[in-house]
């Protein structure tokens, strides 16, 4: 009974155990499968995201910058298909490539797809071309074109440029043009460029011709036909920028297209020689001392030739210049004419030379796609010049130093030196002549004239140097004959002081009988000097004869002003220098009325 017990008590445990054992196998079972359906599940979205980062970008080509214009018919073309990997679009597109698009617009980070399915149509692709009808400023940025699969991806970049017309002008100076070359004195032909695919061909579009933004229209020979530009006969004048503006319609609408193309003019090709070497040559022979900077020229006239190198080197003991030695240095200068002649000029320079150096072969040549020239250096030492020859150069040129530099200082400072000869050498002229009076002042009587002489004149003349002044309207007694008195003040004087002005020259003044008297007494005795002082400029034709006489003799001392105002000023000592010499002391200083004065 026992035994029956025990065994279906066991029984019962083993398969509780079992049951437990089965329940956790399975729970793994399912486990794994989970893990494993999630692990697959990550492949599958995880490895093409890889795939597809994995694209041959060419990056963004900037050599490949597209120009259009504001509100004009543009095309750009996916350069895939052009310059990288030379697909062929055709053969792509059976291969199940697809080309797409995207813009990176300017200033902005973020590359977005160009949607060619808008409503106005405006921007639309064929095969590997956009389309823009028309192309707008917001067009700008760069654009990128993906060739791509689910097994390959290949993209490439580049900008684009929307540029807007300058104000009256044809063309922005901001569009980079095409250079074409043409040659002088032949006829050419400039054609209309990128228009083909624009318009069918069946359709003759207008086409207008600028030359510079000027109209080409009885142009002297240059004839507009179409799409081109006939240049009977080219002439240096007819370089320049020519821009064509294309105008034709489709569906219903005007579109522009304006190309632009430089002209550039070169010499006709039945011009082009050989290199012409002006220097060195056979009659020149250059001179050089051991220890003198050496500079060989060699220059060379290129006629200009297309597409043609133009070589100029020099050659020591048979090796390149450049390479020879360190101390040599070679520079170069090139002048290049406006039909595109050149002239180089290749510098051999050795800054301090030695005697082995001038005994060096020093050759240049000279070579163009037609032919070479060489020439050699003719080098001689110099010879030196003898020591007393030396001597004898440096002692004459220290010499006309010396004199011209005496000269120049007796002309800056001449009054100086006279006045101070005068001062400490000259003989006093006042001793033994039997005059009284240094200086009579003639002037015409009016106020401003009469203020110049007695508070100007008087006041330097008197004050500061000590000559004595007879001045007629201040000095002369009353009652006396003006004419007899004004006579004998003049004998009296050594100076007959003459202040020139417009009302100076007034016929029957007296201010004319005293300038009268004084050239009759020094024409007569020589006893009297005039000095001739200009107060104010007179005209020609209101000049006596006795004055213009006197202006032609005499130097005329001219009164400037304020900038004559100072007595250290060259006014003043110019009419120093015309005063009497004599022992001058204020203290002694006295007019003519004090004598009168002293012998009544």
């Amino acid at each position: 009974m026992h035994g029956i017990i025990f065994k279906q008590w066991w029984n019962s445990k083993w398969f509780e155990v079992h049951t437990k054992h089965y329940i956790l196998e399975e729970e793994e079972r399912i486990f794994k499968m989970k893990f494993y359906m999630l692990l697959i599940a990550f492949c599958v979205f995880t490895i093409p995201e890889s795939a597809s980062e994995r694209c041959d970008d060419w990056g963004v080509d900037n050599m490949k910058l597209t120009q259009l214009y504001e509100g004009e018919a543009a095309r750009i073309s996916c350069p895939l298909f052009q310059d990288f990997l030379k697909h062929n679009y055709s053969t792509a597109h059976s291969a199940g490539l697809t080309l797409m698009w995207y813009r990176t617009g300017q200033g902005k980070d973020l590359e977005e797809p160009i949607n060619i399915r808008l409503p106005d149509n405006r921007i639309n692709k064929d095969k590997d071309t956009l389309w823009f009808r028309p192309a707008l400023l917001n067009d700008t940025g760069n654009y990128t074109c993906m060739l791509r699969n689910t097994s390959f991806c290949s993209r490439v970049a580049f900008p684009l440029e929307v540029l807007r017309k300058d104000p009256g002008f044809c063309v922005s100076q901001a569009e980079k043009v095409e250079v074409i070359d043409f040659y002088l004195n032949h006829q050419e032909i400039l054609t209309c460029p990128d228009t083909d695919g624009f318009f069918p061909s069946n359709v003759t579009p207008t086409v207008t011709w600028y030359m510079g933004c000027e109209l080409v229209d009885g142009f002297v020979g240059r004839f507009p036909e179409g799409l081109k530009l006939i240049f009977t006969a080219v002439a240096e004048r007819f370089k320049g920028n020519y821009t064509c503006i294309v105008t034709y319609e489709e569906n219903g609408k005007l579109y522009n297209l304006t190309r632009t193309r430089s002209v550039k003019v070169f010499a006709s090709p039945t011009r082009a020689r050989p290199p012409s070497m002006t220097s060195p040559n056979n009659k020149t022979t250059y001179s050089f001392a051991p220890g003198e900077e050496m500079l060989l020229p060699c220059n060379v006239d290129f006629s200009f030739i297309k597409n043609s190198h133009t070589d100029i080197w020099w050659l020591v003991d048979g090796k390149n210049a450049e390479n020879t030695d360190p101390k040599i240095n070679v520079t170069a200068s090139i002048v290049t004419s406006s039909v595109g002649d050149k002239t180089i000029t290749k510098f051999l320079n050795i800054k301090s030379i030695t005697p082995e150096d001038i005994k060096r072969n020093y050759t240049c040549i000279a070579s163009n796609t037609l032919g070479t020239i060489s020439r050699q250096a003719l080098l001689k030492e110099k010879v030196g010049t003898p020591r007393y020859i030396t001597e004898l150069a440096c002692g004459l040129g220290a010499t006309v130093i010396l004199v011209v530099c005496l000269i120049v200082v007796y002309h800056v400072y001449w009054l100086e030196m006279v006045l101070f000869y005068r001062a400490h050498f000259g003989t006093d002229e006042t001793v033994g002549d039997g005059k009284e009076y240094d200086v009579y002042v003639s002037y015409a009587r009016n106020a401003e004239e009469e203020e110049f002489v007695l508070v100007t004149l008087r006041g330097v003349l008197e004050n500061e140097f000590g000559y004595k002044l007879c001045i007629f309207d201040r000095d002369s007694l009353p009652g006396g004959i003006i004419t007899d008195e004004t006579l004998s003040f003049i004998k009296k004087s050594r100076r007959l002081l003459v202040v020139i002005s417009p009302s100076y020259v007034l016929r029957g003044t007296q201010a004319l009988l005293e300038l009268k008297a004084g050239l009759q007494n020094m024409a007569s005795q020589g006893n009297i000097q005039l000095i001739l002082v200009q107060f104010k400029t007179i005209k020609s034709k209101e000049k006596v004869k006795e004055l213009k006489l006197a202006q032609k003799v005499l130097t005329v001392i001219k009164w400037k002003g304020e900038k004559s105002k100072y007595p250290g000023g060259r006014f003043w000592k110019q009419l120093h220098v015309a005063l009497p010499v004599k022992n001058l002391s204020p203290s002694k200083n006295s007019s003519c009325s004090d004598t009168e004065l002293h012998l009544v």
